[in-house]
């Protein structure tokens, strides 16, 4: 059943056009994730759709008594009361209702807030999110929305947060990076992309394939609108008078052929370059250990890296990853033991919060700040290049960094970081605010740095994708370590409390061998041979000649279809995806034909 509505909704900040004549409908059981790069309006619409920001054209349509729950990019309190009362204002809109306050606080703690009744102001900006995300999901809703809910959650409370989602009885509106988790969760996905709208009933690996055909059918639409360009433009220049309706029609088309807007190809964030020579000292941790009053943090760790180290470390908020990182790069001491710098090592650090960043620099010149030209396998490559592959156009690159979005000027940090062109790279929450598409390329740009990662993360798919070992903090300060990424961790740290246990599995392993093997040995009746087709094989026999020619026909007419449509993409990818289904059932059936003639001839001969 239809919810809301999103109708021709546009706008514009800054001069700068995110939304242009989009139009979304959601139904009551749609579980949507939002894509698109930084920038795109992708929080802008979700803001529009929860009724908090107005647009300056078209309007959002509701049903009667709809509830809508949001959580926002950045969500505020009100400093003059505790959070507690802050999350019961939002969960119950001013009304009281304090018999659910046991609730409200397991569920803080469960998200990492131990003392609900402190002032809002003491918080850090992840534990105001998380704070935030536990009304939003406790305030009774038809529709829930969520602006990047996964950032600032450790591994436990992301899956906790999955499963709750899975269950979740209403409608689902989503912008998150996680891809695992959008796969685990959505069933459909919205891509905003250059101001537009598209839509996919799939989750996020779905999306992949679909988009990649969305951009084929566009190319191949533009590929023969360029080819009846050039035919009518010989045609005008012959000298074509609009004398007769049809020469009127054909002029009309060819000028909105001339006017046409051309697909973009799409940019991607393309990283290149030569890190800072490294020697045979790397970084040498000795015995460290931390602790803040009577906690501790780890304790008695040592490590030394090697020159092709790619290292992950996790753990729930608050355990010491970031502490640990901080004392490697020496931004903290270590309480005992410690930490060696090879001369040769230089350490890029892309910290969870961005750099005190000058707004009224422009973007360029924050870039230039660090280097006019970086170093790449193509040879020097100059700072406006750099800022141009990393999607900021050369309009983007001379406008103040004010006029950036939160992704955007995330997107813009980490460039400088690697424009620094490090030996070492230490990534603290990469992820967090990045887009999917910037964070696919700087997984490629990891996969061929010839040096030192170490990355802090709470993203299941980025640490499988770009870490081969893992260092796990445990509750008494110790670093469990495992070999691979963050799903092989998870085998090895089960197969570890279960170490007194038979191997799972291993009772149906056996069970499941000794079954193949009494089937190897022939226990079992052995059918009689057969001397002729089955009375349904043979019907099948007879008729799927006939069969096959009308699918052979069918797909002619789809392929004439096709080319007549070129220049209208909905009709295009209808006939395409018909097309397609047609020919697979061809080879299905004529695979088919094959085996029963097979099966008809070796009867004839006595086999």
């Amino acid at each position: 059943m239809n919810i809301l509505n999103v109708e021709n909704v546009s706008k514009t900040y800054m001069a700068k056009s995110v939304l242009n004549d989009i139009s979304v409908g959601i139904n009551d059981t749609d579980k949507i994730g939002v894509v698109g790069t930084n920038g795109t309006g992708k929080s802008t619409l979700l803001s529009i759709i929860a009724g908090v920001v107005e647009p300056d054209a078209g309007q959002v349509v509701i049903s009667n008594g709809l509830r809508i729950s949001y959580l926002p990019q950045n969500p505020e309190f009100d400093m003059n009361k505790t959070l507690l009362e802050n999350i019961t204002e939002k969960i119950y809109a001013g009304n009281d209702h304090w018999d659910k306050m046991g609730e409200i606080k397991a569920n803080l703690a469960k998200f990492g807030i131990d003392d609900p009744e402190c002032n809002p102001s003491i918080l850090s900006g992840g534990q105001k999110k998380r704070a935030a995300l536990v009304a939003a999901i406790m305030t009774p809703s038809d529709l829930l929305i969520l602006d990047e809910p996964t950032n600032h959650l450790d591994s436990d409370m992301i899956e906790w947060l999955e499963d709750f989602l899975q269950h979740f009885r209403g409608a689902l509106l989503m912008i998150t990076h996680d891809r695992y988790f959008l796969d685990e969760v959505t069933n459909q996905i919205l891509e905003i992309d250059k101001g537009s709208a598209y839509r996919y009933e799939s989750n996020y690996s779905g999306f992949l394939e679909l988009k990649q055909q969305r951009l084929d059918y566009e190319q191949a639409a533009e590929r023969k609108a360029q080819s009846l360009y050039r035919k009518d433009l010989a045609w005008m220049l012959r000298g074509a008078r609009a004398r007769s309706t049809k020469q009127k029609a054909h002029i009309q088309r060819f000028e909105e052929l001339r006017d046409r807007q051309r697909p973009e190809e799409e940019r991607q964030v393309q990283l290149s370059s030569l890190p800072s020579r490294m020697g045979n000292k790397t970084i040498i941790i000795d015995g460290i250990s931390k602790s803040y009053e009577d906690k501790v943090l780890f304790a008695n760790f040592s490590y030394t890296f090697n020159k092709l180290d790619r290292i992950g470390i996790i753990g729930p908020n608050g355990c010491g990853k970031s502490t640990l990182m901080k004392c490697i790069i020496g931004q903290i001491l270590p309480d005992t033991g410690s930490i060696e710098i090879g001369q040769t090592i230089k350490i890029g650090f892309f910290g969870q919060e961005n750099e005190a960043l000058d707004e009224n620099k422009r973007v360029i010149d924050y870039i230039k700040d660090t280097a006019e030209f970086i170093r790449t396998s193509e040879g020097l490559v100059s700072a406006s290049v750099m800022c141009e592959r990393f999607l900021f156009s050369p309009d983007m690159q001379y406008a103040p960094i004010s006029k950036l979005s939160g992704g955007e000027k995330r997107r813009l940090y980490l460039l400088r970081v690697l424009m620094e062109q490090p030996n070492v790279i230490i990534l603290d929450e990469p992820t967090n605010d990045l887009d999917i598409q910037t964070l696919r390329i700087l997984e490629d740009y990891l996969d061929g740095f010839a040096g030192i990662i170490i990355t802090v993360s709470h993203d299941r798919y980025f640490l499988d994708r770009v870490v081969t070992r893992i260092f796990a903090f445990e509750p008494d300060g110790s670093l469990y370590q495992s070999e691979g990424g963050y799903s092989d961790y998870v085998v090895h740290k089960k197969a570890t409390e279960t170490v007194n246990d038979k191997a799972p599995g291993s009772k149906n392993a056996t069970s499941q061998a000794q079954t193949d093997d009494t089937c190897g040995k022939g226990k079992y009746r052995t059918p009689r041979e057969k001397t002729k087709l089955s009375y349904n094989e043979q019907k099948e026999y007879d008729n799927i000649e006939s069969e096959i020619e009308k699918l052979e026909e069918r797909s002619a007419q789809l392929e004439a279809a096709i080319t007549e449509a070129a220049t209208d993409y909905p009709k295009l990818v209808s006939l395409t995806k018909e097309k397609d289904e047609v020919d697979a059932e061809i080879e299905r059936k004529m695979d088919r034909y094959v085996e029963l003639q097979e099966m008809v001839d070796s009867f004839q001969n006595g086999k």
